[in-house]
């Protein structure tokens, strides 16, 4: 097997070896994860590169806000039926205040949750290569470092299933928990509180799941993500060897994604008003399943990739029949295409899903290096290879 693999497909397997066997978990904020950082500095130094280091601040955790969240839905429950209209109104208040926050938080802006959560120090490191002709357009690569914890909503794919189904629910609870109780702060309604015993079971089941998930390891992360990390950095070495004509690259690894993007929302707000025309391709979880591209993805918050950008993975595949390649939706997940559907700037992302939609080893303990599909890696190394290049070759045409 090893002898039939191209040599850039050894190389992104051996940027795999080294963060997952190595380095281990890269928890965000932690020391793994800037352990991690350093090493992508390295390899970028190695090849002659310049590379940037950029340190932001960023939450520790993606819990600590929902679990925030619930605890408030659980206050204004407890508080609505103890003094009449006065009280019903403070609930309402404080319930609509979850809902606000959390459709922020669920949309990556900035929040009253976010100001006051725990806080720590990350960073990304990027490097930039100029290309062989005229600079039409930039093209921004991304992956991330960190790494999840391993909580028990990602166990299987039964869980998976009934945490994205649950979000749904809980979501749908607490809007109905904000408008009875605005009528019963209007009309003097105290039977509102009845129904809402099942958004308080909600916010429990919620907040238990959020304490749970704290008291979990990080995973070692080789899908997720040391593979978007390898493929960037082995996208770097090829196209050092072999130029972009008319599109400059942005080589980017980020901090802190699995605690809603910060990493990548820092980038984007230092340097959005430096790139011309630009575009994003996303890297997530190459090493399973795959070669396959995200249509649309969210929490309760959809994001879809760019339609040119979806036409040409489209056009590929069908001229490429033996990748075996396919579309894929998300849901109860995102990738940083989130932030440059945000930011405005023309997106898509590679991700390894199942056909069926399932994320393998998704934050889970078992995703550790030996679980590498090379044949998978290789289809999706000529995938994205053949995409960026065809990608690059367009511009001459705009």
């Amino acid at each position: 097997m090893e002898a039939s693999l191209s040599t850039p497909v050894k190389r992104w397997l051996e940027h795999v070896r080294v963060l997952a066997v190595e380095i281990g978990p890269r928890g965000s904020t932690r020391q793994g994860e800037r352990r991690g950082s350093l090493y992508v500095k390295e390899q970028f130094e190695k090849l002659g590169l310049q590379p940037k280091w950029e340190t932001f601040r960023s939450a520790r955790s993606i819990f600590h806000p929902h679990l925030i969240g619930a605890i408030l839905m659980l206050v204004a429950f407890l508080l609505f039926p103890l003094g009449g209209r006065l009280t019903a109104a403070l609930a309402a208040g404080i319930s609509i205040l979850v809902l606000v926050n959390e459709v922020l938080e669920l949309s990556f802006r900035n929040n009253l949750f976010r100001w006051i959560v725990p806080k720590g120090d990350s960073q990304n490191v990027y490097a930039v290569l100029p290309p062989q002709g005229e600079h039409h357009a930039d093209l921004i690569l991304v992956g991330h470092i960190d790494t999840q914890r391993t909580p028990l909503i990602f166990k299987n794919k039964t869980w998976v299933k009934l945490y994205d189904r649950f979000t749904f629910v809980a979501f749908a609870a607490f809007i109905l928990q904000a408008v009875l109780y605005s009528l019963a702060a209007l009309f003097g309604w105290t039977w509102v509180w009845y129904p809402t015993i099942f958004t308080a079971i909600c916010a429990i089941l919620l907040a238990l799941m959020c304490v749970q998930a704290e008291l979990t390891p990080f995973t070692p992360g080789a899908n997720d993500n040391a593979t978007a990390v390898g493929m960037v950095l082995t996208l770097v070495e090829e196209f050092l060897r072999q130029p972009l004509y008319y599109t400059r690259v942005w080589a980017v690894i980020t901090g802190c994604e699995e605690v809603q993007h910060y990493g990548m929302i820092d980038f984007y707000r230092r340097h959005l008003h430096e790139l011309k025309s630009p575009r994003a391709v996303v890297f997530e979880m190459l090493g399973c399943a795959g070669p396959a591209w995200v249509i649309r993805e969210g929490i309760v918050v959809p994001f879809r990739s760019n339609p040119r950008m979806v036409a040409l993975a489209e056009r590929l595949s069908a001229e490429n029949p033996q990748w075996g390649a396919y579309p894929v939706k998300i849901s109860g997940g995102n990738s940083e295409l989130s932030d440059a559907v945000r930011f405005g700037v023309p997106g898509i992302t590679f991700f390894g899903l199942t056909p069926d939609g399932e994320a393998p080893f998704w934050h889970q303990p078992e995703d550790t290096f030996d679980k590498m599909n090379p044949l998978v890696m290789e289809k999706t190394w000529e995938m994205v290879l053949t995409f960026i290049r065809r990608l690059d070759r367009e511009e001459s045409k705009l």
